[in-house]
């Protein structure tokens, strides 16, 4: 069974196009629920709710984590509350590359 660190691992893997910084370290997912049958819920947020790429975002989430092994099914949610702010959000390297101090 997939544990919160290898989906997060793998979330890794997709970045928001306009900033070219992975999701997770942008502060973007917000929770992740695993199931014991394989199913996985994912809330996460985007970087604006006028995002033109949120769908593509949203599928390459399925996609990333519907590859580990023993997922069945991957439900993403996206939550605007509370409003991504990369000052709090953010890892310490990605506001260092936004220039946030």
């Amino acid at each position: 069974m997939p544990t919160r660190e290898s989906i997060l691992q793998s979330l890794r893997h997709v970045e928001d196009p306009e900033i070219g910084i992975n999701i997770v370290d942008l502060g973007l997912i917000y929770d992740i629920d695993i199931s014991d049958n394989g199913n996985v819920g994912i809330t996460m947020t985007l970087t604006s709710p006028m995002c033109p790429i949120g769908p593509e975002i949203v599928s390459q989430v399925e996609k990333a984590v519907g590859k580990l092994d023993d997922i069945k099914k991957v439900k993403v949610t996206i939550a605007w509350d509370p409003p991504w702010n990369p000052a709090e959000m953010a890892s310490e390297e990605v506001k260092d590359r936004l220039g946030i101090w």
